[in-house]
């Protein structure tokens, strides 16, 4: 911990129009380099936590698409999380963040592990600042990003966040397949791609968008309400869908029941209900689920096909016209097909990226 980090003698181009411009981000190319490079200094420092053990960094491992390799997390003090890291990558593309969705925004993020009493622990914001003020190389890298040597609370979760919303992966086989029209797939991944987006398996209509997740925002008025019923509005299938206008998870903040138990003992953010993910880099990101139930895609694969638990609250799509679970029944080539799709959405470079690396 007491070397200072090794920062480039220019900082890295984190406002990156190419990669904003392909997800669609467009406003977010505002990112300032000096800042982001700040925030990473910080994502990966210890010093965050209250005994230096703990970093952002050691729950969002780059190599594993910045997502834990623990089904849950060991805080500062050894002690056990009660959910799984969700990995980072566009972050700037959701507005519902953690597992129950309950944070607004990055900034507001940013700061929340860092107070928990079992992930870092620190006893107050007053402390944090007074241990970075003295710390001989953030002055100089707070005034290089805001102006000033100040070291605030602000200045903090901005730095933070703007280095999260510069992670961006965009450079995935499926990213070159949405320019070539897919004549880089082969037969075992178009195949998967049209399971993933058709209406046997309906993996698209949670996982929307270029960044195949939770749409952050939208007008849907679907109230998932699942076996006991609800509001439903809509229950077309999204193919491909960019930044659609219809979000059936508005509503939910981006959550859903996906069967997992009959009886929860985590209700995330009510009756079940737990964000749908970006599934990119999801070969990378084991365990799944929010509690890291799953250690591998086969598991998950295998939970939606034949798996599913009837829930009072299930989402609306796994559930019959007799108001049973409506399992998929995929075939071992459908498994195969699927799984390959996925692993199309593995981006290389951004897991190798210096500029998202440890620079301690």
């Amino acid at each position: 911990m007491g070397a200072p980090p090794t920062l480039p003698a220019e900082p890295y181009l984190y406002a990156n129009e190419e990669a904003f411009t392909h997800l669609g981000l467009g406003g977010v190319s505002s990112v300032n380099n000096q800042v982001a490079t700040l925030g990473r200094v910080l994502f990966y420092d210890t010093r965050l936590s209250l005994n230096n053990a703990i970093a952002c960094a050691s729950c969002h491992h780059q190599s594993r698409g910045f997502a834990d390799l623990s089904a849950v997390s060991t805080g500062f003090l050894g002690k056990k999380t009660t959910r799984n890291s969700l990995p980072i990558a566009n972050a700037a593309m959701s507005n519902n963040l953690f597992w129950d969705s309950r944070t607004p925004d990055l900034n507001t993020l940013v700061l929340q592990p860092v107070q928990n009493h079992i992930e870092m622990g620190m006893e107050s914001l007053d402390m944090l600042k007074t241990k970075l003020a003295n710390t001989a190389f953030y002055p100089p890298l707070f005034e290089q990003a805001f102006g000033t040597p100040d070291v605030t609370e602000e200045r903090i979760s901005t730095a933070v966040a703007q280095f999260l919303t510069a992670m961006v992966s965009y450079q995935s086989k499926y990213d070159a397949g949405l320019i070539n029209g897919f004549q880089n797939f082969t037969e075992l991944e178009k195949k998967g791609h049209e399971i993933f987006f058709g209406n046997k398996a309906k993996c698209g209509s949670c996982h929307m968008g270029v960044n195949l997740g939770a749409l952050s925002s939208g007008f849907g008025v679907f109230d998932n309400g699942g076996i006991d019923g609800g509001m439903i509005a809509n229950d077309s299938i999204a193919i491909d869908c960019f930044g659609c206008g219809f979000n059936p998870y508005h509503q939910t903040g981006g959550t859903t029941n996906i069967g997992l138990d009959v009886e929860y003992s985590d209700n995330g953010r009510g009756e079940g209900h737990f964000k749908i993910p970006s599934l990119r880099n999801i070969a990378l990101t084991a365990p799944y689920m929010h509690d890291g139930r799953f250690n591998t895609l086969d598991e998950v694969i295998n939970h939606y096909s034949e798996g599913i638990k009837r829930h009072k609250k299930l989402d609306i799509k796994f559930v019959g016209n007799d108001g049973q679970v409506a399992a998929l029944h995929l075939t071992s080539y459908e498994k195969q097909a699927l799984k390959a799709f996925l692993l199309t959405l593995t981006d290389e470079h951004f897991v190798s990226d210096p500029k998202f690396s440890n620079p301690f």
